[in-house]
């Protein structure tokens, strides 16, 4: 349970940005997930610099704008929400094609898709700059609850072992002429299902009389890195500022 835990979000390089300390990082994130959702949606020009400063980010820290957007698809289920919206808002309408448009109906649905797009591009960046460890240790610096992050990290170690007893499981199965593709042997697959669940609780169990026999007292270790000082807040920081200046700069304008 002490191996290394891999992420595909998570993007590995030796970056300026990769080596600021993750409660820097996290920090800076949120304000300017904030700076977003605060900016009024009228501020078309804003956001363009918004999404100009992610741009900066991913230059600084090696990220390719194709692999970046190739996991943002986890937000279509909102896009799809967008586009919806035009169609059944309020009056006033604009034609658009012979397309009768609510035009509030236009302005929710960029309002939902611009701010959506950048709040996931903006923890798509974090999440490629910042190892899952490393994101549990800088919410333990940042004084979040210690139940939270203990039961975050030990899932986080544990999700490795569940998995690879259900790659074991599954080909012990195929090897007995099971196959997975057939409707009819959907039972089977429950059934696999239930006794992975059966034989986690048990490994789990087992796991915690073995932590508990070695003093484990319902928290984590602290850590020995260096303390975070002062110019990796500034440079992280710097970030969050510029999205503070452009949205006031939405608020100015609008």
């Amino acid at each position: 349970m002490g191996a290394g835990h891999s992420h595909p979000l998570h993007l590995h390089h030796d970056s300026p940005v990769h080596r600021l300390p993750p409660e820097v990082k996290i920090v800076s994130a949120l304000l300017v997930v904030v700076c977003v959702v605060a900016t009024p949606r009228e501020a078309f020009a804003v956001f363009g610099g918004f999404a100009v400063l992610l741009a900066v980010v991913w230059a600084l820290a090696g990220i390719r704008p194709g692999w970046i957007l190739r996991r943002s698809v986890i937000e279509l289920p909102f896009v799809v929400l967008a586009v919806l919206l035009p169609f059944t808002g309020p009056e006033p309408t604009l034609d658009w094609f012979g397309l009768p448009l609510s035009q509030p109906g236009l302005f929710a649905a960029w309002n939902i898709l611009v701010k959506g797009t950048l709040g996931v591009l903006t923890s798509l960046t974090l999440a490629a700059t910042t190892p899952m460890r490393d994101l549990l240790v800088g919410l333990a610096r940042l004084r979040a609850p210690a139940v939270v992050t203990t039961i975050a990290t030990l899932m986080l170690r544990y999700a490795d072992v569940i998995a690879g007893e259900a790659r074991r499981m599954r080909l012990s199965r195929i090897s007995r002429g099971h196959d997975p593709r057939f409707l009819w042997q959907a039972g089977a697959t429950a059934r696999g299902i239930g006794s992975l669940f059966v034989r986690s609780y048990e490994r789990g169990e087992r796991v915690h009389l073995a932590m508990l026999s070695r003093g484990w007292t319902g928290t984590l270790p602290p850590t020995a890195d260096a303390p975070t000082t002062s110019r990796q807040w500034l440079a992280g920081l710097t970030v969050a500022g510029v999205a503070v200046l452009l949205a006031g700069a939405g608020w100015v304008a609008a």
